[in-house]
């Protein structure tokens, strides 16, 4: 499917290549955003994106410029929703349309699939990441959790898409 950008194509995937691409994606950007001296390893953020897969209906979706990827998304059918379970692009890629190209592919994917809205989680002072969910039409409730791993807070946006 040809994004909003112009330049990406963003597919949905299973294999475990793109797993490996999205996990990768995921160390360099989680790496940037929170300042790490390192890029952690892929294998340490690939247990995180198949565990995302194994929720009922889970699928991975690989934003691709020519033969690179750029990012992704991991989008899980709820109930009442679309859930975006994890959306990243790449640094290499911060500032190029990738980000806006996958949220309007989640915009297109929830359209086609039914769901009247989505719903996602960000890190509560990850401005740049709430900028760009801004920008793209979500809406910051006020739901604030310590969710994940990281043990830092999280904001819930939510985008209604009817």
């Amino acid at each position: 499917m040809q994004v909003a950008d112009g330049h990406s194509v963003v597919e949905l995937t299973a294999s475990l290549e793109a797993q490996r691409e999205a996990a990768g994606i995921w160390a360099r950007a989680t790496a940037k955003r929170d300042h790490l001296p390192t890029v952690p390893s892929i294998e340490d953020k690939l247990t995180g994106i198949q565990q995302a897969l194994t929720a009922a209906g889970a699928s991975l979706h690989l934003a691709r410029r020519g033969q690179s990827a750029v990012g992704f998304c991991i989008l899980v059918p709820q109930e009442d929703c679309l859930e975006v379970r994890y959306l990243a692009t790449d640094p290499e890629a911060w500032g190029s349309g990738a980000g806006r190209a996958l949220l309007e592919h989640v915009r297109q994917h929830a359209r086609r699939a039914d769901f009247p809205r989505g719903e996602l989680w960000v890190i509560a002072d990850n401005v740049r990441a709430i900028n760009v969910y801004a920008r793209a039409g979500w809406v910051a409730t006020d739901a604030v959790e310590e969710r994940g791993s990281a043990g830092r807070l999280e904001r819930r946006f939510v985008r209604d898409f009817r």
